[in-house]
């Protein structure tokens, strides 16, 4: 037990002079091989030192508060090229440059991800960790920007080790085995992943797309791998049905916008008969949001709208009877009245409307937006999957993506419109 304590220590201690080794003046003309020297000892610790190392990149490798005060000044009283440079330079953490210096080692860019993953992890009960989180993610967002990205469509034939990740990372809805992967990779089907230079056999993000007739309602028989194989004369719509980040190191790492838009564009090239692209989405946190008791402003609404958000509010009143309680005693969207349809209908539509350009806002509705699609639809009883109730009672929405607009929508959506068809206007 002793010894053990005494390796645990070691290996710590061992982890901590690496990373000054790899920031010292010997650091900078070896960091290959000093990186490559932190990485082995990184993985040596055990949980609770990992906490330990990241508390000590957060208080021993922050900026001079003298050094930032005193350059701040300087271009305060001679705003010049010269003092601004200075004043960038010091403000910059040490952290930053030993992740450069890591990142020069063969698995540098691997490893970077992986810590953060655990940072992340550790984040919610340590929020004086926040700094650290800033400065690996404000690097990953220039090393996974979209110039480096690319894209490749995987089929059956594809390596076994990436489909065998497409099964594992599947984040919306989950792939029952081979043969349920078998059918999302026939001819009416695609998947596209996007990849890194530096993760070649890691996809960062996969995207499914189903061929169809038209834009569908509900999930269930998108996702039925027994379902039949649709011929290539009736292919009308592209249907993006799951998009899933594979790597939980790049949480919240933008990759760029208009992923989609490059997906569509690979499709229109495959099948000039497609008109319409066009996605099936899920609404995480829409009752959760409805549970929490926040009223929407009358300030930012129309009159007409804000009565009508209040009937029907009034109509499903969570206060009353909670949404848990409701899921206790066997709620279904088979056995909803007209109202609470009606009602549900309209209180998703101001739910994606009025917080979807705010911070902490439904994380689908900003990545569709910000790349650019229109709301398009709201669908009733659009998944019924103990999951889909629980978090939208059943409700899907359908982005449409116009090709020859998503960069004025996006735009907009950056400015804080919501671009949405005529018929989500109706419901509110």
């Amino acid at each position: 037990m002793i010894l053990d304590k005494l390796l645990k220590a070691r290996h710590y201690t061992k982890t901590v002079n690496a990373t000054k080794r790899l920031l010292s003046e010997r650091g900078e003309s070896n960091a290959a091989s000093m990186a490559s020297d932190l990485i082995e000892n990184f993985n040596t610790l055990e949980d609770d030192q990992i906490a330990e190392y990241f508390q000590y990149l957060s208080e021993k490798l922050n900026p001079s508060a003298a050094d930032v005060l005193s350059a701040a000044q300087m271009y305060a009283a001679t705003p010049n090229a010269d003092n601004l440079i200075w004043l960038m330079k010091v403000a910059e953490s040490p952290r930053q440059e030993l992740l450069r210096r890591l990142n020069r080692a063969p698995s540098g860019t691997s490893m970077i991800v992986k810590m953060r993953h655990h940072l992340l992890k550790l984040l919610p009960k340590k929020p004086e960790l926040k700094a650290v989180d800033a400065d690996i993610q404000h690097l990953l967002t220039s090393w996974f920007n979209p110039g480096f990205l690319k894209m490749h469509q995987v089929d059956w034939k594809s390596p076994a080790h990436i489909l065998e990740k497409i099964i594992q990372h599947e984040a919306v809805h989950e792939i029952d085995g081979w043969d349920d992967l078998r059918r999302r990779l026939q001819p009416d089907r695609r998947c596209f992943s996007f990849f890194h230079p530096q993760l070649s056999d890691e996809p960062l993000i996969f995207v499914e797309v189903a061929l169809l007739p038209d834009i569908p309602e509900a999930i269930a028989p998108l996702v039925d791998k027994k379902t039949a194989v649709i011929e290539p004369n009736h292919y009308k719509c592209a249907i993006f049905y799951s998009i899933s980040n594979c790597q939980p190191g790049l949480r919240g790492v933008s990759m760029g916008n208009f992923l989609i838009k490059r997906v569509a564009e690979s499709l229109k090239k495959e099948f000039p008969g497609l008109k319409t692209f066009c996605t099936l989405s899920p609404i995480p946190g829409f009752m959760e949001w409805l549970s929490s008791s926040q009223e929407l402003s009358s300030e930012n609404l129309k009159p007409a709208m804000f009565e009508k958000y209040q009937e029907s509010i009034k109509v499903f009143n969570l206060q009353e009877k909670s949404w848990s309680d409701r899921l206790h005693a066997g709620w279904h969207p088979d056995a909803a009245s007209v109202k609470e349809k009606e009602a549900l209908m309209s209180l998703c539509a101001f739910y994606l409307m009025t917080q979807s350009s705010k911070r902490g806002g439904n994380s689908v509705a900003k990545f569709h937006l910000g790349n650019g699609a229109k709301l398009h639809r709201v669908n009733w009883a659009g998944d019924l999957s103990k999951k889909g109730i629980k978090q939208s009672a059943g409700l899907m929405v359908n982005y449409l993506y116009d090709l020859d607009n998503v960069e004025d929508n996006h735009e907009r959506f950056v400015n804080g419109e919501i671009i949405y068809s005529r018929a989500v206007s109706q419901l509110i």
